[in-house]
């Protein structure tokens, strides 16, 4: 879009577009906004086309605009304010964030840029949470198939339902030595379980590690019960507002409620990978403000 570099010609033709856009003849206006870019490099020029070409549909273009203004050495802020909307719309959160990181990197105070973060950062927890729930539901599902649909041994399978163990969540709740200590539950059926949770990625006693209130966790549930009101146990912990790291080691070890997650010990969250005294810190003051803590190991 570079041409001659006329700035009088460049300014006359903005002065034309102006003048169209007050009559409000836009198209003719974009036509002499392509002239006067054509001759200068003026950045506001160069604004008001992509803001107009955004306003009668042509996205794309504007983008190529926004973007150029925006890599210049000093960004323009309205640009970059726009191009963040744009991506937002887009669904490319990051890409908006950053632009207007750059705005506040400048101007702490710009409030409108300010604004728009808080939304950004909105929208990003948004997605998070869609796909954590379709995560969730994915993993109900699974967890609520039959042990009746796995290829086990009728041996096995009589086996199971004698102890009561009737979907695959149920199976994950136990552990080696509770299947073994079952009348007529030996070795070889012990090893064919095993190898159909492996083959699925699952292992025994992972679904009582994973913040259901099991047989090991059930007294400090009960004691839980005696200081806290159980509506408050029972709350989400999503409530707790906590960080995407956080939030992902607690998803990791499947807790749901803030009691779930109040009958884990610092040990336990700290195995996790990736999940560092920083969010165990987080972790105790957000249940702090419950009147609840992790669970101490004397």
């Amino acid at each position: 879009m570079i041409g001659g570099g006329n700035p009088e010609h460049a300014d006359a033709h903005f002065a034309a577009a102006m003048e169209h856009e007050n009559n409000g003849f836009r198209v003719g206006a974009i036509e002499e906004l392509r002239l006067a870019v054509s001759h200068s490099t003026n950045p506001e020029h160069k604004f008001k086309l992509a803001y107009l070409l955004d306003l009668v549909g042509e996205e794309n273009e504007a983008v190529s605009l926004y973007e150029e203004l925006v890599s210049a050495e000093l960004p323009h802020f309205n640009a970059l304010l726009n191009l963040s909307v744009i991506y937002e719309d887009r669904g490319n959160l990051n890409a908006a964030e950053k632009c207007l990181r750059q705005i506040i990197d400048t101007d702490p105070n710009h409030k409108r840029a300010k604004l728009y973060i808080v939304d950004v950062q909105s929208s990003t927890d948004m997605y998070y949470d869609e796909e954590v729930a379709r995560d969730a539901a994915k993993n109900a599902a699974m967890m609520n198939t039959p042990v009746t649909d796995f290829e086990l041994s009728v041996r096995a399978r009589n086996c199971l339902k004698k102890m009561e163990i009737r979907t695959l969540g149920d199976l994950l709740k136990v552990s080696e030595n509770e299947l073994l200590s079952y009348k007529n539950f030996g070795e070889t059926s012990l090893v064919e379980i095993k190898h159909m949770l492996t083959a699925r990625g699952l292992r025994l006693g992972q679904g009582a590690e994973g913040g259901q209130v099991s047989k090991v966790h059930q007294d400090r549930y009960e004691e839980l019960l005696n200081h806290a009101p159980e509506q408050i146990l029972k709350q989400q912990v999503s409530a707790l507002n906590l960080t995407v790291r956080a939030r992902k080691a607690l998803q990791a070890l499947n807790i749901q409620t803030l009691g779930e997650l109040a009958i884990r010990t610092e040990a336990e969250l700290m195995g996790i990978k990736n999940f560092g005294n920083t969010s165990l810190v987080e972790i105790g003051e957000k249940l702090k403000e419950h009147g609840l803590e992790l669970r101490n190991i004397d």
